[in-house]
């Protein structure tokens, strides 16, 4: 199989000539019909999100993620992309050269598309992962410092993770760490951010060990439904072609899916009694996570072998975080996302053996070598989300409080917060 989007020779995060280089129409269609489908990602995490939140605070989850996404978006144009995937080599950071995206070359260096093509894919990954953290801070953070902290998120710690393990970084071109689509730069980026992010704001007034009881499971189960849909669209586009290596990704992320979602209601079953819809929904969620790092690396059996265990891993990190260390992560993003890209990139250390139906090693790669690779880019990436979350969030909070008031968590942020009602979904 080809190599995704972060593992691409030294230089590719450097443009070629459009004057020499003309892209493939076929790789061009299928790269920006997987960026579109990816974009369902978006309102299906928003409604996944909004289903499990008390009635009175749904709105406010929906409007935060469209105003996370329109902000991230703008700020890609400007500055996010040539932060992430600018001229590099081995570096901390891209340069300058596409600010704004004015200097695009006509064909992504080592692919066959369009750099604008590239951007817009790419773009899709920067929003999805800022906003996934609104799962964190749901039902009490107050909007304007939401909008505030997520843009400086984006750019200081997206960003230069981006960079690192898929711009031509010093993650991957220096210690060989792998991700396919996401596990590493997308799911422990923000799992971990939105874990410190809880502990900041603390616990929600009114809520029992961080449960509370889901205004509507179908709104939840459906915006899974669409989200699954739209990360088969990302972990397919990650090939950057129409070819095998995108069809292998698309099943391996889809059995995943399957698969954890399976484990997790067996779970339920066994320690709550009742398998339930949300249930299902999260192991999916947890599935994907678990696959995005792995998924054009391994063969179907392994996608499942890791469904598996991120389904049931990330149930039991759920249970740790709510019961154990009572913290107040709202609807389990570092569970389900940080533990479940964690443990994802842990793993494909041993999945890509041939022996196992995987794509192989790298030049002088083995398993040990790999898994210290893995564990490198885990660790460096875990530290690095946390200094600058805490530096970040309190940033934002000088110009907006991180939280709101007891008066307006109490009456819910679509009325306190949007002058909204509470919103209708049954």
């Amino acid at each position: 199989m080809a190599v995704g989007p972060a593992l691409a020779t030294p230089t590719a995060a450097l443009a070629q000539d459009g004057r020499l280089d003309v892209a493939d129409g076929g790789d061009t269609a299928w790269l920006l019909a997987a960026a579109v489908l990816g974009l369902l990602v978006l309102p299906g995490m928003a409604l996944f999100f909004a289903g499990r939140v008390r009635r009175r605070n749904a709105g406010s989850v929906l409007l935060q993620g469209g105003a996370i996404f329109a902000a991230v978006s703008v700020l890609w144009v400007i500055v996010g992309y040539t932060l992430a995937f600018g001229e590099a080599s081995g570096s901390w950071l891209g340069k300058g050269n596409a600010w704004m995206l004015i200097a695009l070359g006509n064909v992504r260096d080592g692919t066959g598309v369009p750099e604008s093509a590239y951007a817009l894919f790419q773009m899709v990954f920067a929003a999805l992962a800022t906003a996934l953290m609104i799962g964190a801070w749901a039902e009490r953070a107050r909007f304007g410092w939401v909008v505030a902290f997520a843009a400086l998120w984006s750019l200081v710690v997206y960003a230069p993770v981006a960079h690192w393990v898929w711009g031509g970084g010093w993650l991957a071109q220096g210690v060989g760490t792998l991700d396919w689509a996401g596990g590493i730069v997308v799911h422990l980026t923000a799992g971990v951010s939105a874990l410190v992010i809880a502990v900041m704001l603390g616990r929600r007034k009114g809520v029992a060990q961080g449960l509370a009881v889901p205004h509507s499971p179908v709104l939840a189960i459906g915006g899974a439904l669409l989200a699954w849909l739209g990360w088969l669209g990302l972990s397919g586009g990650a090939a950057l072609a129409a070819n095998d290596d995108a069809a292998a990704a698309v099943i391996a992320t889809h059995v995943a899916a399957a698969a954890a979602a399976l484990a997790w209601l067996l779970v339920e079953r066994l320690t709550t009694g009742k398998p339930s819809a949300v249930g299902f929904a999260t192991g999916a969620m947890a599935g994907i996570a678990t696959a995005a790092p792995a998924a054009g690396f391994v063969s179907p059996g392994g996608a499942v072998l890791l469904g598996l265990l991120g389904g049931t891993g990330c149930h039991f990190a759920l249970h740790l975080v709510r019961r154990k260390l009572a913290i107040d992560d709202a609807l389990g993003v570092f569970a389900v996302h940080g533990f479940g890209g964690a443990l994802g990139a842990l793993l494909l250390a041993l999945l890509l053996s041939e022996r196992l139906g995987g794509v192989g090693y790298g030049e002088g790669m083995n398993p040990v070598a790999q898994l210290a690779a893995q564990g490198i880019g885990v660790l460096v990436v875990t530290v690095w989300s946390v200094v600058a979350t805490v530096i970040l969030a309190l940033m934002a909070s000088l110009a907006f409080p991180m939280r709101v008031s007891e008066d307006a968590e109490r009456e819910g942020l679509d009325a306190a917060s949007h002058g909204e009602r509470a919103w209708d979904f049954d």
